[in-house]
């Protein structure tokens, strides 16, 4: 049989609609915890049952030591909490308890996941013949058919967090940056090496994202060094599921904690530093926090918090060091609370390298416009910023949701390459390099529609006498369409004893 591509058949989507239509009344944000925490008990076990296999068949009894999978970066799974035995109990009323246990046991056996699984499949409000039939939906993946069980169960993953974001709404923005934002920053930084710290690293997006990147470039995976904090505990958790299943190993703190008040990584120089942090959080303790070593361009406001997460990750980054973070659109002009002089004194460090300004509506969680804040402490071009305005990339994927494309992110990505190879030449409308004398005629406000300009319209052959023709000739159409509609109103009205004076 023919191996079965299956970016092509939308596997991760057949996935998904199938759990999806057994949710019944379950609230996304609990069916969320049912759908990915079996999604990472079936991948475990297959990972475990394929070494297992393989120990077997080398006849030195080896199978059930528990150092022959550490070793390869397998998580061990004890006897009763092996796949082949909760679908064995799939069926029974017991199988709540028999996944709680499964989990419980995984667990004691594996520190890394320790207090990091779900264990609340038992609950009374949790249907178990649904709760049965999604496990025979994950029992029934042909994992030989569709290729690498790791990278199939990956990617599943990764889409059912992109369908439950989705289904959330404005609730899901606290694990969630969707992946085309993601891919954007990855391909401009390019994190080849080094460590790579996300202080609000939600469920690892960017982590995932990066060990693409080096895949797709055939570099090894081990070349960098993952680094992470979350403030929410289940998200938390999320994230270590997610990166686990990726077989990334990732350093996210032995707790979930306030980034500014308990940073969990407090001696740490990062290569890389991105981020999509909470957009103008406000009341975020900056009263505590006024003497902080972090404020060393000024004191953030405590109306809003962009500025503190700017310094923050500043504070953390190497020598040689590059950032790339979403802000809110009032990050590039805001004078409020010193918001203004703590850019400048960012811009006068010459610590600011690219500037793009971000499609509408990509967020499921909000409307509210972004842009990406580019920073690196050695510039190829110092005293210049990369501007680019890509407001008008992407497209609509549904009624309220944009994505940027593949085309897109390599526009955006190549745009900032040129740039810092010397070559680019600016174009009206989409990008500009601009010097720091410039910037300072505008109060240091960087709002890229400033300086790229607006692009010149194309003329589209037409003469303007027959332009006008036509445009006219349409409009009188439209008129007397619009007369007769008038009419036929006034006829309706007038029936049932109403006229309009």
């Amino acid at each position: 049989m023919a191996k079965v591509n299956t970016a092509d058949v939308g596997f991760e989507k057949q996935i998904w609609n199938a759990a999806d239509v057994l949710r019944g009344s379950m609230d996304a944000a609990e069916y969320k915890h049912v759908v990915l925490g079996l999604i990472f008990l079936k991948y475990i076990s297959d990972r475990f049952e394929e070494k297992y296999q393989e120990l077997v068949a080398e006849g030195y009894g080896m199978e059930e030591d528990k150092d022959e999978y550490i070793s390869e970066n397998i998580f061990y799974v004890p006897q009763k909490a092996r796949w082949s035995v909760i679908a064995e109990n799939a069926h029974k009323p017991e199988i709540g308890i028999v996944i709680d246990e499964a989990m419980r046991t995984i667990e004691m056996e594996n520190d890394k996941l320790k207090g990091i699984l779900p264990k609340n499949f038992a609950r009374p409000e949790l249907d178990k013949q649904k709760l049965g039939d999604v496990v025979d939906l994950f029992t029934n993946i042909q994992m030989k058919e569709q290729g690498d069980s790791k990278d199939i169960l990956g990617r599943t993953y990764e889409y059912c967090l992109s369908m439950f974001a989705s289904a959330e709404g404005k609730n899901a923005g606290e694990f969630y940056t969707p992946s085309c934002i993601v891919r954007t920053l990855v391909e401009v930084l390019k994190p080849y090496h080094g460590r790579v710290y996300d202080p609000a690293c939600g469920s690892g997006g960017m982590f995932v994202q990066s060990a693409k990147f080096i895949e797709r470039h055939q570099g090894k995976i081990n070349d960098i060094s993952v680094y992470g904090q979350e403030y929410n505990p289940t998200t938390w958790k999320m994230a270590q599921m997610n990166l686990a299943i990726r077989g990334i190993d990732a350093n996210l703190g032995d707790f979930n904690a306030d980034t500014f008040f308990k940073d969990v990584h407090p001696t740490l120089k990062a290569d890389f530093v991105m981020a999509n942090p909470p957009f103008n959080a406000s009341n975020w303790g900056a009263d505590k926090l006024q003497d902080d070593v972090r404020w060393r361009y000024g004191i953030p406001p405590s109306g809003n918090a962009n500025f503190a997460w700017l310094q923050h990750m500043i504070h953390h980054l190497s020598p040689n060091g590059k950032i790339g973070m979403v802000l809110a659109n009032g990050s590039l002009s805001s004078q409020s609370g010193g918001e203004g002089t703590i850019r400048e004194n960012i811009l006068k460090a010459d610590l600011v390298e690219c500037i793009v300004a971000m499609p509408s509506q990509l967020f499921y969680s909000t409307q509210i416009p972004v842009c990406l804040w580019f920073l690196n402490r050695s510039k190829k071009q110092p005293g210049k910023v990369l501007f680019i305005d890509a407001r008008n990339l992407g497209s609509m994927v549904t009624r309220k949701l944009r994505e940027l494309s593949e085309g897109d992110i390599m526009k955006i990505a190549g745009t900032y390459d040129s740039y810092v190879a010397g070559t680019l030449e600016d174009e009206k409308g989409f990008c500009a390099v601009v010097g720091m004398g410039e910037i300072e005629k505008q109060d240091y406000i960087l709002t890229p529609g400033r300086y790229v300009g607006i692009a010149e319209s194309k003329e589209d052959g037409e003469p303007f006498q027959e332009k006008m023709e036509r445009l006219t000739g349409e409009l009188s159409d439209l008129f007397a369409k619009s007369h007769e509609l008038e009419d036929e109103i006034r006829k309706q009205l007038a029936s049932i004893g109403f006229t309009i004076k």
